[in-house]
């Protein structure tokens, strides 16, 4: 039988990508992790690493195991936040992922609402885009993310999260100050084919739902300037090289050189709340749930106009 502590030392030696770093990481020595690593080989019968010039680096097998280890590790998670459970929520704690305006919006109240309630739940929260707070939820990592999509991006989340949706979220134009179409109150994407674009990364999920809008509209966007913070893409339109498109939660505070426009198509991304499917829901990540719920029901009466309006 495998050693789950064992296959826990693998996965971190795969995600440091040295002895040393994974040691540095658990807190144990360099040569109790090479044991670790070697006494899983002997249980396994095969070679899990391949060790060079530059590192560490798993062999077919290895991925294999750790691969196992993620899911392993995540249920006995939830096996240990479960027995937590017992004694309420009066300890434990709950860790949250949120995309990046959703983690300067939504996440903050319920951040201070549920601390309000149950002070004594340890919360933590890390920021990062849908696909990759999706992956950490199937890793284990996470109890609780902040996640959006749309229905032309399915990917950006996957199939095996239990979703709760909390609002739809509409896009607006960006234009300079002073741009031929900032006179209209509605502007048409296809209005904007010819215009050079801002735009985060292509990693992100906005850049991808872009893309998408703007194939829908009949165009391919032309990116000139590409930039993740989103008061720096709007520092770029005010400067007048492009134009873009901001989700209305990215929009509380808006640049003065900038114009924000609703856009006839009234596209929107649809943000939930997900968790893992069928991992064991813990008190305090019920708890959480509720006050994401009810502060998406306060941004929804408030139409979600913000700085915007």
């Amino acid at each position: 039988m495998l050693d789950v502590r064992r296959m826990r030392v693998l996965r971190e030696v795969a995600s440091c990508g040295s002895f040393s770093a994974a040691a540095e990481a658990l807190n144990f020595t360099q040569s109790a992790v090479s044991q670790h690593v070697a006494a899983l080989e002997r249980e396994t019968g095969t070679q899990l690493v391949e060790r060079g010039r530059r590192g560490v680096r798993l062999t077919d097998a290895g991925r294999v195991v750790v691969a196992h280890a993620d899911a392993i590790l995540a249920r006995i998670d939830s096996a240990e936040e479960e027995l937590a459970a017992l004694a309420g929520l009066r300890g434990g704690r709950l860790r949250l992922i949120s995309f990046q305006s959703g983690g300067a919006t939504l996440a903050p109240r319920a951040v201070a609402a549920f601390h309000e309630r149950h002070p004594h739940v340890e919360l933590s929260m890390q920021e990062a885009e849908p696909d990759e707070a999706a992956a950490r939820l199937r890793a284990g990592d996470a109890d609780l993310a902040l996640v959006y999509d749309h229905p032309s991006v399915p990917e950006l989340i996957g199939a095996d999260l239990e979703l709760t949706h909390l609002l739809d979220d509409g896009y607006d134009a960006i234009l300079p100050a002073g741009h031929a179409l900032a006179k209209r109150r509605r502007v048409n994407l296809a209005d904007l084919a010819e215009e050079p674009w801002v735009a985060s990364s292509n990693s992100g999920g906005c850049r991808r739902i872009m893309r998408s809008l703007c194939r829908e509209a009949g165009f391919e966007p032309r990116v000139a300037f590409e930039v993740d913070e989103t008061t720096a893409v709007q520092a770029l339109v005010a400067a007048r090289v492009g134009v873009t498109l901001l989700p209305r939660l990215a929009l509380t505070a808006v640049h003065p050189g900038v114009v924000v426009r609703k856009l006839a198509e009234t596209p929107v991304r649809r943000v939930w709340a997900a968790r893992l499917e069928g991992a064991y829901p813990s008190p305090a990540s019920d708890a959480m749930l509720q006050t994401l719920q009810d502060i998406g029901e306060e941004f929804r009466e408030a139409k979600l106009e913000l700085a915007a309006g």
